[in-house]
């Protein structure tokens, strides 16, 4: 029997009712699907670390993380767009990965802004830093533009 296609998600903010974060569930969805009709998330749809571990030096929980996402088949790494790249908070969770942490792993790359000036930051920012760390990252960083995809009421997180 086949296993499961197991799609990890890392998500660089931390407000619980982010876009980004809402973006998520429509992207693992859109990897699973052509690929098998099947599979397994790694990660929950909140957030899988108190952004306040993710700084505090040799955190279990950051730890963990790492070991959890570093099952998946494909991960999504998605972030808002923060001066014109990903967040301090996102780079600050594989920047405490061991080398090689996502050998045999398929990235996508997603940002989402609110600004078009921004669609180009994912291909020198995001895509550099998940090869770095052994991820095969095929074609294009995806651009997520708030207009048009999202309907989230005034004063809610990117």
């Amino acid at each position: 029997m086949t296993q499961p296609l197991v799609v990890g998600a890392l998500v660089g903010n931390p407000r619980p009712a982010s876009r980004t974060l809402n973006a998520v569930p429509a992207l693992r969805e859109a990897v699973r699907r052509p690929l098998t009709g099947q599979g397994r998330e790694v990660a929950p749809d909140g957030p899988l670390v108190d952004a306040a571990e993710v700084f505090r030096p040799g955190s279990t929980a950051v730890r963990e993380a790492l070991e959890d996402l570093a099952t998946a088949d494909v991960l999504v790494v998605a972030s808002p767009t923060y001066k014109a790249t990903c967040t301090g908070l996102l780079k600050a969770v594989p920047d405490q990965a061991p080398a090689d942490w996502l050998r045999g792993t398929t990235a996508v790359p997603p940002l989402v802004a609110a600004a078009e000036k921004h669609a180009l930051a994912v291909e020198p920012h995001l895509k550099p830093l998940l090869a770095e760390l052994g991820a095969a990252v095929p074609g294009r960083g995806i651009f997520v533009a708030e207009a048009g995809w999202f309907a989230a009421p005034v004063g809610a997180g990117r």
